[in-house]
């Protein structure tokens, strides 16, 4: 995902919820809705959302330190992480808490046109920041599914965006319904109800988000079309003949660490096998650019070794697991 891309979706987003938050808890003064109150604090929520990933983002262009060899691009995981776990629990549960007091203290809700009102606005507003993350997404989502990117991605900006308006706009229908089967029936307890859905809704979508940030914080290998890029230009058919095992790991969005033993021929000279590795870890820099830490080491293959069994550092699902000594 581009940087660029993910900053434009993160500040549409921003622009939109705070603005939709000043006009919800305008109309909540106005209405007591517990709908319009629990949807600001949601808005406020979503807008504490992209203000930590823009200073996650931020964070994560320092350069590397002799503390940190290896860079600061793991501040943008850190960030979404914080994202799922307290703002959009926060919004969640302070719903759930504002439905459970409406249905217990129910009462009508008065000035009706001010929650209507601005919810109508907040759905317009809503549709065009959502619409905005799609068209930043569908640049680089390729032909996955919208839940394989979500899933996927290594970048964590545009899927949270993308889960925070979808749940901002099922959210806002959610209180829509509640409100105006309050006033149809005259029975406050509806607004609770949809306060609740809301509190619900939130706290599924943090579920969501943790799990998937919490995968990418403990280290995520090189995507299946990566991978087989990363084979193909390591190994030349001359000096480097095969990858006896490979190892990749994100080391942010846009970095990625490549641990390889190669095998190589036996009456190579030294100064031909490090010609051979440094060429390979160009050709896998062409291949991948954002492949930029790279560890190469050469090894003699065993066709005896290999049939004893498979190599206990081969990684699932790379490449045939074979043996060296």
């Amino acid at each position: 995902m581009s940087a660029s891309g993910g900053t434009k979706a993160i500040v549409a987003a921003l622009a939109a919820n705070l603005a939709i938050a000043v006009a919800k808890f305008v109309a909540f003064l106005f209405s007591g809705s517990s709908s319009m109150l629990a949807e600001s604090v949601h808005s406020l929520a979503d807008s504490g959302n992209q203000g930590l990933l823009l200073v996650g983002g931020k964070k994560a262009q320092r350069e590397a330190t002799p503390q940190h060899p290896f860079g600061y691009g793991r501040e943008r995981y850190i960030y979404a992480f914080l994202v799922s776990i307290i703002l959009f629990s926060v919004g969640g549960m302070f719903a759930l808490y504002e439905g459970y007091e409406k249905i217990k203290h129910p009462h009508e809700i008065d000035h009706w046109y001010w929650p209507v009102g601005v919810l109508v606005f907040a759905i317009i507003a809503e549709t065009f920041s959502f619409r905005t993350a799609i068209q930043e997404s569908n640049q680089v989502r390729g032909k996955k599914s919208w839940k394989e990117f979500v899933r996927h991605a290594k970048a964590p900006e545009l899927p949270v965006v993308l889960l925070e308006d979808l749940g901002a706009l099922v959210g806002l229908i959610l209180a829509l319904v509640g409100v105006s089967l309050a006033l149809a029936t005259g029975d406050g307890v509806w607004d609770g109800i949809g306060t609740l859905c809301i509190g619900v809704l939130l706290i599924l979508i943090a579920v969501v988000l943790a799990i998937e940030t919490k995968s990418l914080l403990l280290g995520e290998a090189a995507g299946a079309e990566e991978v087989r890029k990363i084979e193909a230009a390591t190994v030349d058919g001359d000096t480097v003949t095969r990858i006896i095992h490979m190892r990749t790991l994100h080391l942010g969005p846009e970095e990625l660490l490549v641990a390889a033993k190669v095998a190589v021929r036996h009456d190579d000279t030294a100064t031909e096998i490090a010609a051979a590795i440094n060429a390979a870890e160009s050709r896998i820099r062409d291949a991948v650019p954002i492949a930029r830490v790279i560890y190469l080491e050469p090894d003699i293959y065993s066709e005896t070794e290999a049939a004893k069994g498979p190599d206990p550092e081969a990684s699932p699902g790379g490449p045939a697991p074979t043996s060296e000594h």
